[in-house]
């Protein structure tokens, strides 16, 4: 388990908002990989993407954590205390694929 502060503000069985990143649909974009925010479900294109919506939703709403939306990826990120983890117990990560 990592040093994160803000486990605490994650939902539980938080459902995603989608098979792709919600914005990137709606303006036609495209992205390189996925994260769902794990306060809310939503779900944003990654860092490595045209939009970086995911770190978008972040700055917008303060929601901290997200996890990995790509297939066999179980990693978490905290954007407040900038740590990459692993949920030790936590169930299989959502994927789009």
């Amino acid at each position: 388990m990592a040093d994160c502060t803000h486990l605490d503000q994650l939902t539980p069985d938080v459902a995603p908002s989608g098979q792709g990143c919600r914005e990137c649909e709606q303006i036609g974009g495209r992205w390189v990989h996925l994260r769902v925010c794990m306060s809310c479900g939503h779900v944003g294109c990654c860092d490595n993407s045209p939009n970086r919506h995911a770190t978008a939703h972040h700055r917008e709403t303060g929601h901290p954590l997200i996890r990995s939306y790509e297939p066999g990826e179980d990693w978490w990120w905290c954007y407040p205390d900038e740590l990459f983890f692993m949920v030790e117990g936590a169930p299989p990560a959502p994927s789009h694929g």
